[in-house]
């Protein structure tokens, strides 16, 4: 590591939509970590509630969660990398000792860190430094459409939790970038139907570049493009075509009123997941009756762990598809204009590139 530099340009916040690009020192190896340089790192709607205070974010801090990179130096432990491997990294960090670590629940660690969110720095920077256990190699994807790997682990933790069971009939609610990972991860299951999955899969979104790009992908069955400005009929629509609701209805549009009505498509016996992020102010009110004489689960789906493996293979092989996800790219000396870009929702995905 003799030829790398000493400092590295690092976006920055010391507190919520307080930020800078400054230098900073390369980040110092723990016993087991590999030094990356950062070719990509995606922007998303969590980077937005960071900036804004409205996450579990920890400052100062350098965010960026999705980032991919190649290898430029490790510890003298690690084994299995070479300098010039191209790697998707997980951000996450657990202790392994606490109570839900202890118990197989990893995911619900007491002590989580997350690089870019958490008590740990992130990738929007030149160079990041993760353990060597949380490093997976990449061949086919491009490093921009690489950014994808982790909302689509968070989409394969989800699936998980839903586990759909044979001849499920599934609604979408949102065709953003990991709504879209969701949809083709349920959608798989319609095409292969071997062990488990939905049979029929409706995606409800606003009608614009998101929705076609849906239908570009081939990513669900039915679509449903929402009015903007009052979407009542399509949604009675809905209703009329399935009267009795849906076995899953997964809220990926990150609206608490939209969460709030998603329980009335909801068939009876079915699932409900909360998968958008929402603001933590958000608050929905449910009839207990009706969950309880209804006997409706509603299942929450945050983060993920050890999805990594399973979600390169489906990527990096080309089964679930990534192109024209990631519409915008910006250097970081553009933070503010990527920033915008997820605000005023003109890019459907974003990403910071490197040279």
């Amino acid at each position: 590591m003799a030829s790398l530099p000493k400092t590295m340009k690092a976006l920055r916040y010391e507190k919520p939509e307080v930020w800078g690009i400054v230098d900073v020192p390369l980040p110092t190896l723990r016993p087991g970590d590999v030094l990356i340089k950062v070719k990509a790192c995606g922007v998303c709607g969590t980077d937005l509630h960071i900036h804004e205070g409205e996450f579990i974010a920890e400052f100062p801090l350098i965010p960026g969660h999705e980032t991919i990179g190649e290898v430029v130096g490790f510890s003298d432990d690690v084994k299995g990398f070479k300098i010039g491997d191209r790697v998707a990294a997980d951000n996450s960090e657990l202790c392994g000792h606490c109570f839900y670590c202890r118990r197989g629940e990893e995911l619900l660690c007491e002590d989580f860190k997350a690089h870019g969110v958490l008590g740990l720095d992130g990738g929007f920077a030149e160079y990041c430094s993760y353990p060597q256990g949380r490093l997976f190699k990449i061949n086919n994807l491009s490093d921009v459409d690489a950014t994808l790997i982790e909302p689509a682990s968070c989409a394969m933790h989800g699936l998980e939790k839903i586990a759909p069971k044979p001849g499920s009939h599934a609604l979408l609610i949102g065709a953003g970038p990991t709504g879209l990972m969701m949809a083709q991860f349920l959608y798989l299951t319609v095409l292969h139907r071997k062990h488990s999955g939905v049979s029929q899969l409706t995606i409800a979104a606003p009608g614009g570049p998101k929705m076609d790009l849906a239908k570009s992908l081939d990513a669900a069955d039915k679509y449903v493009a929402l009015d903007r400005k009052d979407a009542t009929p399509q949604w009675e629509q809905i209703k009329k075509d399935n009267p009795y609701g849906f076995d899953i209805v997964v809220e990926a549009s990150g609206s608490a009123k939209v969460l709030e009505d998603a329980i009335n498509y909801v068939r009876r016996g079915g699932k409900l997941v909360c998968y958008g992020v929402y603001p933590s102010a958000a608050r929905v009110s449910w009839p207990p009756s009706k969950i309880f004489g209804d006997e409706i689960t509603i299942i929450g789906s945050f983060s993920e762990t050890f999805m990594f493996p399973a979600t390169v293979d489906y990527l990096d092989s080309g089964k679930v598809k990534t192109k024209g996800i990631v519409n915008k790219t910006f250097k970081l000396e553009q933070w503010g204009e990527a920033l915008e870009s997820i605000r005023n929702k003109s890019a459907i995905k974003a990403a910071i590139v490197f040279d």
